[in-house]
């Protein structure tokens, strides 16, 4: 089969086309032959060996149709969501024609969309309903920050936040981009910055912040939330360094709470892929209950654009790779 393997760690070129053996059948796990697959920053990171592991086969999830389930979990044929469970890190991912993904981490989602769209879904809702409804505990009418709200991940988040009735603020670094914001629902866009704290109306109100920027801001996202609200950090659009000198006796407001998610747990005893409603998520999509339609679609052998406009912020949203066309 072909795949897009690192050819070692470095830029656009170490991503190389190549022949490798198709991945056998084995119990325990789902052989997908795989239709699109979406772009995301950890695979930026793993391309440039800035990620503790990085697998031959980049790729932390993709949709397609089930070739081979020894175990009989999922019929042969139907149509699956694979994310996590060591894709791209420890195994072969989905950055090729074919992949092997543990049962744990593979979801039916069957939905009457082309696979484009279907492909906006697994990692990015999985991951941002998991913030909202279970770190978050958000519910209607309550108010939220959304930092970094149009990365896919925030336009995502944003989407399910507005529709579960929460009144949403959302930042974002350009007011190009208060209009696509804006459309989606959300009360009112600030331009991110690390003392927004200083200037919102909100400051220690709001009930939840959920920070995708990441470390440089979360200090500033922990001084808005009120007794009783919560933080939850999931993202690093503002780059991985750690935060300094975090003393919480002396910036950490008493009765806060501070919480963090990472998808790489789905998939595990605590964290089981069957407690985000994929296929639901895939249904309110469908009936344009969200709004979620791909940013860029690229074809298989443009994968290094992908990673070209990834990398210059170029994305806008959620960028899919169709492998194979509808």
């Amino acid at each position: 089969m072909k795949a897009v393997v690192l050819d070692g760690f470095g830029g656009l070129d170490v991503l190389v086309f190549k022949d490798i053996p198709k991945p056998e059948p084995k119990m325990g796990t789902v052989v997908i032959k795989v239709k699109a697959f979406g772009i995301n920053h950890a695979e930026m990171h793993m391309r440039r060996g800035e990620w503790a592991e990085a697998a031959e086969v980049s790729g932390i999830e993709c949709v397609g149709i089930v070739d081979s389930c020894p175990g009989g979990e999922f019929a042969v044929g139907s149509k699956v969501a694979a994310l996590m469970g060591g894709l791209g890190r420890t195994i072969n991912g989905s950055y090729a024609e074919y992949t092997r993904a543990p049962v744990t981490n593979v979801a039916s989602i069957e939905a009457d969309l082309p696979w484009a769209e279907l492909a906006v879904i697994p990692e990015t809702y999985a991951t941002a309903w998991t913030c909202l409804f279970r770190n978050l505990e958000i519910q209607s009418g309550q108010t939220i920050l959304i930092r970094g709200a149009t990365s896919s991940f925030g336009l995502a988040a944003v989407n399910m936040a507005v529709n579960a009735g929460a009144r949403v603020i959302a930042t974002t670094r350009s007011e190009s981009r208060f209009g696509k914001l804006q459309a989606l629902g959300v009360e009112r866009v600030e331009i991110e910055s690390k003392d927004l704290s200083t200037r919102i109306a909100e400051r220690k109100a709001l009930d939840g912040v959920l920070d995708l920027v990441g470390n440089s801001t979360l200090l500033d996202s922990l001084a808005m939330v009120r007794r009783g609200g919560r933080v939850c950090l999931a993202g690093w659009l503002g780059g991985l360094d750690p935060i300094k000198d975090f003393n919480p006796l002396l910036q950490m407001s008493s009765g806060v709470n501070f919480n963090f998610f990472g998808s790489f747990v789905f998939g595990t005893p605590g964290f089981p892929l069957s407690d985000v409603p994929l296929q639901a998520i895939a249904a309110d999509i469908a009936a344009g209950r969200y709004q979620a339609k791909p940013s860029r679609i690229f074809a298989f052998d443009e994968i290094r654009e992908a990673h070209r406009v990834m990398e210059a912020n170029e994305a806008n949203g959620k960028m899919v790779v169709v492998v194979e066309k509808d």
